[in-house]
């Protein structure tokens, strides 16, 4: 389903700490719990949320190769779409059972927004896991259990929950300070990578998209919630604070290497300089 029969998963596991440089796996990696927070965790600490590409006009491939290509060998970040392919293909290798879902982000105010998030559901000893690399800095860092909606699941100083609505919706929470908010809705209608394709040619192309036209970089840290949105860098706190710092053209590039671990082809580097002065 997800290629995993193509990942060299020593790369990929020596690109999120797990692993060695030689490509040998540091210990047998079991389809079990312990390891999908192990790689999960891993993952998101690891591999940034970004979608520049999209803002430089490059197109967005979905094979397991360029994905690899591009999060693993170059040591770029992703969004949702390259971020939980490439966790699947990983999870699918080792021996998990993988599939996908849509979503609607909830975070955009009242409106009802297209299904346009992919996030993944992994089954463990017949128990069902929400799995997601690829919802940028408030997404959770670790599985969430599907079995146990309503509680309060604790992830270090940040909690999330699922919550289920009318016709078998789910919805994943995040506490703010005092103040559940929803993230996105997901139905239980399995996707394909094929469905990510169409999902990927809408959010890479089409006029409406949130991503077209952004500088959008994000971290899910373990206490620090970090994202660059155009020229603002915002710091997100477990309690709700928000730190804002202004950030100049100048020093978009070190930034981006201090912040998130991205250092671009000196091209696009380039490119991504002259775009953030336009807006200056």
């Amino acid at each position: 389903m997800w290629s995993g029969d193509e990942l060299d998963l020593g790369a990929y596991l020596e690109r999120i700490g797990l692993g060695t440089e030689t490509g040998r796996v540091a210990r047998e990696l079991r389809p079990d719990l312990e390891t999908l927070y192990e790689v999960h965790r891993a993952h998101t600490a690891t591999i940034p949320f970004e979608s520049l590409d999209v803002l430089l006009g490059r197109p967005v491939a979905l094979e397991v190769e360029a994905i690899e290509d591009k999060l693993v060998r170059a040591r770029r970040g992703g969004y949702c779409y390259e971020q939980n392919s490439l966790l699947a293909a990983a999870l699918e290798r080792i021996g998990y059972e993988v599939s996908g879902r849509g979503a609607r982000n909830r975070t955009r105010g009242d409106s009802l927004p297209a299904v346009t998030h992919a996030m993944l559901v992994v089954t463990v000893e017949g128990e069902p896991w929400l799995c997601d690399a690829g919802f940028g800095y408030m997404g959770p860092r670790e599985p969430v259990p599907l079995a146990r909606t309503g509680r309060e699941v604790r992830q270090g100083p940040w909690a999330y929950a699922v919550h289920e609505e009318e016709d078998g919706v789910l919805v994943l929470r995040t506490r703010r300070g005092e103040e559940w908010r929803d993230l996105y809705a997901f139905s239980p209608q399995r996707y394909h990578p094929v469905d990510y394709v169409v999902l990927n040619h809408y959010s890479s192309t089409h006029p409406r998209s949130a991503f077209l036209g952004k500088t959008l970089v994000q971290l899910p840290g373990d206490t620090v919630r970090t994202t660059l949105v155009d020229h603002e860098l915002m710091r997100l706190h477990p309690d709700g604070r928000t730190e804002r710092e202004a950030v100049a053209s100048d020093r978009l590039l070190a930034l981006l290497g201090r912040e998130f671990g991205l250092r671009l082809p000196e091209r696009d580097a380039a490119e991504l300089v002259r775009i953030h002065r336009s807006g200056d």
